[in-house]
C-alpha cells in the first residue's frame, strides 16, 4: 500500500456554502494568565475582531464574513479553498486563527482553535447566525451572573452550580438588584459583532491614458452595533451578504 493511502479523510471534500467555526480551546486558562478583565474585556474582544480581519483580508482565504463573540468565530465561504478539503479548511483556518490571536495578545503560552464546518445551503446562514447570537446572549448573562457570585465570594464551580437552570429572567432581575441593566450593556457583548467584505469605488489615475478613472476595490466593514439577526434589519443584512 502506498503511504499516502493511509491518510484517512484526507481527499473529504465539501461543497459551498459553508461556516467555519472556530473555537477557543480552554481559553478560561487565557483569561487568569493575561489578568483579563472579568465578564468581558475590551483588549480581548479587539484582538479577536483583529483575527476576523486578518482571515478576511490576509489568509489567502475567501470568507465574505466573520461574526465573532467571546472566544468564538463564525466564518462564512462562498467560495472554498483547497478544494473544499475539510481537513485543510479546518486545520489552517485554526491554525492560523491562533497564530494571530497569540501575537495579537502578546502571549509566550500557545493558544489552540478547533474548528469544525457546517453547510450552509439555501436561506441557512441566517438560522445558523440566529442560533449563535442567541448563545452569544447566553454567554453574556451567564458571565456577568457568575463574575457577581465570585467578586462576592463564592468559588467558580459553587457559582456555575447556583446559576444552573437559572431562568433568564430570574438572573436579569438578579443582576438588577446589584446595579447592572444587562439590556444595557455594550452591544458587542451582547450581541458579538459581524465583519464583513464590502465593494466600494474610488478615483484611481491610469498612467497610460492620463485619466482619472473610477476603480473598484474591496474594504472591511466592521459594524459598531451588530443588528439582531432574527429582526427583519439583520436577516436583510444577511441575505445581501449570502445573496439567498
Amino acid at each position: 500500500m502506498n503511504t499516502k493511502d493511509r491518510e484517512i479523510f484526507a481527499n473529504l471534500s465539501i461543497f459551498p456554502p459553508i461556516f467555519v467555526r472556530l473555537d477557543g480551546r480552554a481559553f478560561h486558562r487565557l483569561t487568569r494568565a493575561l489578568d483579563l478583565t472579568a465578564p468581558f474585556d475590551p483588549a480581548f474582544h479587539a484582538s479577536m475582531r483583529a483575527v476576523c480581519r486578518y482571515l478576511l483580508e490576509e489568509s489567502g482565504f475567501t470568507p465574505t464574513f466573520a461574526y465573532t463573540f467571546s472566544d468564538e468565530i463564525s466564518l462564512y465561504f462562498q467560495t472554498l479553498p483547497f478544494s473544499g478539503r475539510v481537513e485543510k479548511i479546518d486545520s489552517v483556518t485554526a491554525s492560523a486563527a491562533a497564530s494571530v490571536l497569540t501575537i495579537e495578545l502578546g502571549c509566550t503560552e500557545p493558544l489552540a482553535f478547533d474548528a469544525r464546518i457546517i453547510p450552509a445551503a439555501g436561506e441557512f446562514a441566517v438560522e445558523y447566525l440566529t442560533w449563535r447570537q442567541n448563545e452569544a446572549w447566553r454567554n453574556h448573562i451567564n458571565a456577568y451572573c457568575q463574575n457577581a457570585l465570585i467578586k462576592e465570594g463564592m468559588s467558580p464551580r459553587k457559582a456555575a452550580a447556583a446559576l444552573q437552570g437559572m431562568r433568564s429572567d430570574a438572573m436579569h432581575e438578579m443582576m438588577f438588584e446589584r446595579g447592572v441593566n444587562l439590556a444595557a450593556t455594550p452591544a458587542w457583548q451582547r450581541r458579538g459583532t459581524l465583519l464583513y467584505r464590502e465593494g466600494y469605488t474610488k478615483e484611481g489615475y491610469n498612467p497610460m491614458t492620463g485619466e482619472t478613472v473610477l476603480v473598484t476595490r474591496t474594504r472591511i466593514r466592521e459594524l459598531e452595533e451588530t443588528p439582531l439577526f432574527s429582526t427583519a434589519e439583520g436577516t436583510a443584512l444577511i441575505q445581501s451578504l449570502t445573496g439567498a
